[in-house]
């Protein structure tokens, strides 16, 4: 572990307890009736562009760009930067396909993606299927918000096991300590909470790359030195070789599945739900890429690491050893900036990972609230009781990511959020594709996400779960591809195949009408 640093801890306890006290205000906010599902977990719908670009930016920028893209850059080189340009595709999505769903969701009161395909299709074994794929798929990306919290802790010298009379050795006291009182402020806020913190997220993640992309270049002799010192292998993509398209497809396939990806999370589902009108998602599409420029210098931090020889310093490698790469951009923090900075930097790096866990935890609590327990357990509860059950399942969820750091450890964090990707793709067809046609049966849809589930999951187990692109064998050509995508491919197929036979027998009725997409 890093040495205790009190000036690094005292800056980074400011600014933790600023942002907690933000979080336990936002709830006279735009102040609402948080007895209501839509007002605790969706905001109210009230929030204008200017709020839903921190929110997105917040809930989509986390600890995976702060910690786990650098870490893959430092460790495998440029294949890292699939992140960028997957960024880069998935706005266009955004602006053409999601101010669809706004609309119908505004529409009709739905407050998930599930309650739309409830809705569209007229099946709840749909929508169950596609509340369960969001809640599991976002328990690993809430988990690599944990990744990132617990490196950074390790980094200023306070994650450590501490023994509690009458309890015996508790592991990890202050990461626990931190998930608890986010819990609080998320139990008590709703979504305001995380809107009005990830204003200062915001604000202190361009501060630190601002300064991290002048001082250490400066430190280290400038950029050329830079890449001089990464093995030349690193900085670019190995070529393809004769029957195997190598790295290439990789990149490609992985930029291309997590493109369709990230706004079926149902964390972006919220944030994207709790906007006031369609034109803030339109808006916010054309707007956000502004991020994608800053995760492009947040990745180039992991060719940084390896010039600053993080690697071979014992200081760092020892203390940080079982995070694996993730140890790369705090340790180069560490050994760069001076104190203050330091806590300036890890505290950007912490909230960064608070505010995106509280968004995926009350987009989870949504959908077991809604989908599974007004669906089946309780189908006449009332608005007041609906709402408490979500702050309930909220605290619920956070906890539960933490199997996914305990049993699943990763050399890379990004795993995790990949792991989550394979999953959450396999909704594509039914919320994507259903906000544009219903001709897909629904039985289908579901037999083809079954059978997506079971492929991508299959892939990724094969390669035990350290890795997620699965090498395809296609009429004797090698063919590395992102799982998701080939799952994500596959189940479309089905849906395909199958719709005709099934359309024969009738479906469902549609509760939507075509004008309600455009209001």
């Amino acid at each position: 572990m890093a040495k205790f640093d009190p000036v690094a801890v005292a800056v980074f306890a400011a600014l933790f307890l600023i942002v907690t006290v933000m979080g336990f205000v936002a709830s006279r906010w735009r102040k609402g009736d948080l007895t209501q599902l839509h007002e605790w977990g969706l905001g109210g719908r009230r929030f204008g562009s200017w709020v839903t670009w921190f929110l997105l930016g917040g809930d989509l920028y986390t600890a995976y760009t702060f910690v786990a893209v650098p870490a893959l850059v430092f460790g495998a080189g440029a294949v890292g930067f699939f992140a960028v340009p997957y960024a880069i595709l998935a706005y266009p999505i955004l602006f053409v396909v999601f101010p669809r769903l706004w609309s119908v969701t505004h529409r009709h009161g739905y407050v998930t993606a599930a309650d739309f395909v409830r809705g569209r299709f007229g099946s709840g074994t749909l929508a169950l299927a596609v509340a369960l794929t969001g809640i599991v798929a976002t328990m690993p990306y809430i988990a690599l918000q944990l990744v990132g919290m617990e490196v950074v802790l390790a980094g200023l010298g306070i994650q450590s096991d501490v023994m509690v009379p009458g309890i015996g050795m508790v592991h990890d006291l202050p990461l626990i300590v931190a998930f608890v009182i986010l819990a609080l402020y998320t139990y008590n806020s709703g979504l305001r909470a995380p809107a009005m913190i990830a204003v200062v997220k915001d604000l202190l993640i361009y501060a630190t790359v601002l300064a991290a992309i002048i001082v250490i270049p400066a430190e280290l002799g400038g950029y050329d030195k830079i890449f001089a010192a990464v093995d030349s292998a690193k900085l670019t993509l190995a070529p393809s070789a004769p029957g195997n398209l190598g790295a290439q497809s990789a990149f490609i396939t992985l930029a291309l599945g997590s493109a369709f990806a990230l706004f079926l999370y149902p964390h972006a589902v919220t944030g994207l739900l709790g906007a006031s009108n369609r034109r803030v998602v339109q808006r916010n599409a054309v707007a956000l890429p502004a991020y994608s420029f800053a995760l492009g210098l947040i990745a180039l931090l992991g060719f940084m690491a390896v010039a600053a020889g993080v690697s071979t310093n014992p200081a760092y490698t020892e203390g940080f050893a079982r995070f694996g790469n993730n140890y790369a951009v705090p340790a180069l923090f560490l050994q760069v900036f001076p104190s203050w900075f330091v806590g300036i930097a890890f505290a950007a790096i912490a909230i960064g990972a608070l505010v995106p866990a509280a968004i995926m935890s009350i987009a989870c609590a949504n959908l077991f609230t809604r989908n599974i327990y007004r669906e089946y357990l309780d189908p006449n509860c009332p608005p007041a009781r609906e709402s408490q059950v979500a702050k309930i399942v909220s605290l619920v969820v956070k906890f539960g990511a933490l199997f996914f750091v305990l049993e699943l450890p990763t050399t890379y964090a990004i795993q995790l959020q990949l792991l989550g990707g394979v999953i959450i793709s396999q909704t594509m067809p039914a919320v994507m594709l259903g906000l544009y046609t219903r001709w897909l049966h629904p039985r289908a849809l579901f037999i083809g996400w079954a059978v997506g589930i079971l492929a991508g999951t299959a892939m990724v187990a094969s390669l035990d779960f350290k890795s997620s692109t699965y090498v395809l064998d296609i009429l004797g050509m090698k063919v590395p591809c992102y799982a998701a995508l080939s799952a994500m491919l596959l189940n479309v197929v089905v849906a395909y195949a199958l719709s005709p036979v099934f359309n024969r027998f009738g479906r469902g009725t549609d509760a939507t009408s075509p004008e309600d997409y455009l209001a």
